[in-house]
């Protein structure tokens, strides 16, 4: 299911212009990083695309299906959103209850509830606590069950906004290792991030935001080498690349494995 933005305006009541002409199109099954200061128009672009938002002007297209059309609840169909803070998100008396909301909500039957539920608790290491409620855990584990309540929807196309925000390595490699399954799954994930480092391990392609337009969009190796470019959105490659680059590596690295490749060279 493609993702297609033209030409997208958006101006807050207040008289703000938070996006300026974004043009961006994004195939099924791309997993695509959002990257840019606080305030280049990153949350405000993707709540564009479950209708939390509707343009000022130009178009947003989920597949066939205009934004401006559609309710945010039919949308919810096409589009999971994993919000930055799970406490904005959880409802349910116990994490059973609120990973299996939504599925019943987009009118699956019972068997489809539960072999999704099921699903979406292995993959979050959330199956031994479906009876908790999600307040009676930690911070880091509520922001699981924030993510097993999308994935249970089984949306084709899944955003996370900060993911990795108040996580520990732990939990940081547990949401890769989240992200990387959906990918099997030839799901289109999108993630608004700070975290480059997370960015860099996770992501093929990056869009780099400011002041509401796109400085940047490519490959992440591409991207991060535009060093100059990304210091205008207050944007610093991970250090395994700058450190390539003080050591005058003709290939812009994002990783060891890519770093020590280019250093046997």
């Amino acid at each position: 299911m493609n993702i297609e933005i033209k030409d997208l305006h958006f101006t807050y009541p207040g008289g703000l212009e938070a996006l300026c002409g974004v043009s961006l199109r994004i195939d099924s099954g791309e997993q695509v990083a959002i990257v840019g200061q606080n305030g280049a128009g990153k949350t405000t672009l993707v709540k564009h695309l479950n209708g939390l938002l509707q343009p000022t002007s130009g178009q947003v297209l989920i597949g066939d299906w205009d934004t401006t059309k559609y309710s945010v609840a039919k949308l919810a169909s096409r589009v999971g959103y994993v919000f930055q803070n799970p406490d904005e998100q959880l409802f349910s008396k116990n994490v059973g209850a609120e990973v299996a909301f939504g599925p019943r909500n987009l009118t699956f039957s019972n068997e489809q509830v539960q072999a999704l539920v099921k699903d979406a608790l292995a993959l979050t290491d959330l199956a031994d606590k479906t009876e908790t409620n999600p307040y009676d855990l930690s911070a880091a584990w509520r922001k699981m069950v924030a993510l097993a309540s999308i994935i249970s929807m089984d949306t084709d196309i899944v955003i996370f906004d900060e993911p990795t925000t108040g996580q520990d390595a732990v939990n940081i490699a547990r949401i890769a290792v989240v992200m990387a399954e959906l990918r099997k799954r030839n799901k289109t994930v999108i993630t608004i991030t700070h975290d480059i480092d997370f960015c860099a391990e996770n992501f093929e392609r990056v869009v780099a935001l400011s002041h509401g337009k796109i400085l940047l969009d490519g490959k992440t190796n591409d991207v991060l080498g535009q060093d100059e470019i990304l210091a205008t959105t207050y944007v610093d490659p991970p250090q395994l690349t700058r450190l390539g680059k003080r050591l005058g590596l003709k290939e812009t690295v994002r990783d060891e494995e890519e770093f020590l490749a280019a250093l046997q060279k």
